[in-house]
């Protein structure tokens, strides 16, 4: 029997992101629509006791709204809101929640670290692109986390939700954002990185040669930046983002000015503070576990929370 639909608003760290989704009889979850707004409500999530800004919930709420209205279209039968690490992490996450219920009628869920790992992960399973692994890890980079699982036969071995996120590691490590990045500072941020993971207990214990799945932003605008280069769609690009060229791109923006890096064809402008630091721990995360590539996919927490919702309609 058809199913759904069923709508999705995903309040992240960097970007607060919709989507409406079914899932007809014998086949897959089937997207209808689905839309991006970069708010950046994280600012000051490094702080000793992260704080969301005024601003920053204004800009957020500013999102939800719109995106309510885009997936209103579409008479979902069930909308589900959450949120991750930002308003997790922010002392006054609960007085964001208050305001989305006022402003909208509709609960804001705020994900546990280890519900939003799993949810990513029941996302990955709707990949059909993935049918055929066994044993894998995922990697999902958030502006305020890294979402890290190990599945071994299909199933779920290890998951950790890290307090890695591009805009934190950004504010920990550049104080001038506006300059090109030090090689010095990038090597800070990849030593932090595989401390950070190794005191997390996340164990890179796999077959030899199991594959590294990513998902997230930082992979989508990697992927961007090489469809740019080659002149085609990011859909057209190959999934596989090696490390050899995630070396390059670093090399590349960590040298350029933020100005230069927001006129990058493929990059977008609102991440391009950030995308030198995400790109530095995605690299250390190869080193750590001895990746070559990584895999990129684009189901992620928001499909996990649609398959969930779908199951409960």
């Amino acid at each position: 029997m058809f199913s759904g639909p069923v709508a999705i608003v995903d309040v992240g760290s960097n970007s607060i992101k919709s989507l409406v989704a079914t899932w007809p009889a014998g086949g897959g979850l089937h997207i209808l629509a689905q839309k991006t707004i970069d708010a950046r409500i994280s600012a000051g999530i490094s702080a000793r006791k992260p704080q969301l800004s005024d601003e920053g919930m204004t800009r957020g709420l500013a999102a939800i709204r719109e995106l309510m209205d885009r997936v209103a279209e579409f008479s979902p039968r069930k909308i589900v809101l959450v949120a991750t690490s930002a308003v997790r992490d922010a002392e006054n996450g609960v007085e964001f929640r208050e305001r989305v219920r006022a402003a909208t009628g509709h609960d804001l869920r705020i994900l546990s670290g280890e519900e939003e790992a799993s949810l990513i992960g029941r996302g990955l399973a709707c990949d059909p692109a993935l049918a055929d692994l066994e044993n894998f890890y995922t990697f999902d980079l958030g502006g305020g986390s890294l979402e890290c699982l190990a599945y071994r036969a299909h199933q779920l071995e290890q998951s950790a939700s890290i307090q890695l996120g591009c805009v934190r590691l950004t504010e920990k490590f550049i104080p001038d954002v506006t300059q090109p990045v030090r090689t010095e500072t990038l090597d800070a941020i990849m030593r932090y990185t595989k401390t950070t993971l190794a005191q997390a207990a996340f164990t890179f214990a796999l077959p030899a040669g199991s594959p590294a799945v990513g998902s997230g932003g930082t992979f989508v605008a990697a992927r961007s930046i090489i469809a740019a280069r080659v002149g085609c769609s990011l859909e057209q690009t190959r999934p596989r983002i090696e490390l050899s060229v995630l070396l390059v791109l670093l090399g590349e923006l960590s040298a350029a000015s933020l100005e230069q890096r927001r006129k990058i064809p493929g990059l977008p402008p609102q991440r391009a503070d950030v995308f030198p630091a995400a790109l530095a721990t995605l690299v250390a995360l190869a080193e750590m576990g001895g990746f070559s590539a990584f895999q990129h996919s684009f189901f992620n927490l928001r499909f996990g929370l649609a398959a969930e919702a779908l199951e409960k309609t």
